[in-house]
């Protein structure tokens, strides 16, 4: 029955039109029949709840049988943070400037409440800063982020008004970048996201990937052009970076030039340590996707998210042997872990 309800509430979400557009580019990176494609992708959504936007990031047109089971899927990812994140704690990450507080000791920069602060709070804070980070306390993606500078003659009065109007309410210190990260792309903090599960009072690091801007934007999420590749166990980078916007798989940085195979994380070792450390901080929340930055002194923590994405870490360029994340999981949780749940609901 749940089988049946995610085939059609994936056809009732989709567009035929976005299907077929994505059945053309599977056909043109592959070779693969559309009129086969289609009834596969059809297929796919009943069997394994992949919609046709995870078909085309899995590879599914190249892969087939028992390895498609290895891939964890939205529903997946949802039954975990159901059952391993209570939602009464989400403020603690949804609210930027909570999340500030509560991990103080992990994010390696001053921060100021907007909401909590005049115009005079905000001069004292930027004082002896080059430039400061402008955000929205409850927004995702990059979304309402902006760069401010600060000089000598900054009007604070001015600038303190417009960030309350447009809701930019947590201003932060601007972490300054490691330079072997700048040589990914320079103008945007380039953060590694790492992700944890905490099972049984351990917390478990599951994987990581790093996302990086094109070059000239002032963050480096997805959905401001950026790209994104995967990180090995050992901090170093072996695959293509693969840009949603373009859809394409890049040897090397199109800005900077920087090739990405052997390009190795400084600083990936700690970085690991520092988030499953964090992890511990709020148990009550035990699945987390945690973004860091690696600075000159140190990994800090950018932000935590209580629903860690599936897909890139999924992506068909970055993966071995075609086959997917979720046996990292099953190894923590049990095989019958989601079987077991989903039976529940």
């Amino acid at each position: 029955m749940a089988r049946i309800k995610t085939f059609f509430r994936r056809l009732s979400a989709g567009s035929f039109k976005r299907m077929f557009m994505h059945i053309n580019t599977v056909h043109a990176e592959t070779g693969k029949n559309r009129f086969i494609m289609f009834f596969d992708m059809i297929w796919c959504i009943f069997r394994y709840g992949v919609g046709y936007m995870d078909y085309r990031v899995f590879g599914f047109a190249l892969i087939k049988g028992k390895n498609r089971r290895t891939f964890m899927t939205m529903n997946d990812n949802i039954t975990i943070s159901k059952n391993c994140n209570d939602r009464a704690y989400f403020p603690l990450f949804d609210d930027k400037a909570k999340f500030d507080e509560r991990f103080k000791e992990y994010i390696g920069r001053d921060f100021l409440d907007l909401a909590n602060a005049d115009a005079n709070a905000l001069k004292r804070f930027c004082k002896g800063k080059d430039a400061i980070f402008a955000k929205p306390k409850n927004k995702f993606g990059g979304e309402g982020i902006t760069r401010e500078k600060i000089t000598d003659s900054t009007d604070y009065e001015a600038l303190y008004n417009r960030l309350v109007k447009d809701g930019q309410l947590l201003c932060e210190q601007a972490l300054t970048q490691h330079e072997t990260m700048n040589l990914l792309s320079p103008s945007s903090v380039n953060t590694i996201r790492m992700v944890t599960l905490l099972h049984e009072g351990r917390a478990h690091f599951m994987y990581a990937l790093v996302r990086m801007s094109n070059g000239e934007a002032c963050v480096d999420n997805i959905c401001s052009g950026g790209m994104y590749v995967s990180i090995g166990n050992d901090g170093v980078i072996t695959k293509p970076a693969y840009c949603d916007a373009t859809g394409v798989y890049y040897d090397a940085h199109p800005y900077t030039k920087t090739k990405f195979d052997g390009f190795k994380i400084p600083m990936f070792e700690s970085a690991v340590e520092m988030c499953k450390r964090a992890a511990l901080e709020v148990p009550q929340v035990g699945y987390v996707g945690w973004d860091v930055a690696i600075t000159p002194t140190g990994p800090a923590i950018v932000e935590g998210n209580t629903l860690p994405s599936y897909d890139m870490c999924q992506n068909y360029g970055h993966i071995d042997n075609k086959t997917g994340i979720k046996p990292r999981f099953t190894e923590i949780l049990g095989e019958d872990y989601f079987k077991n749940r989903r039976k529940k609901k």
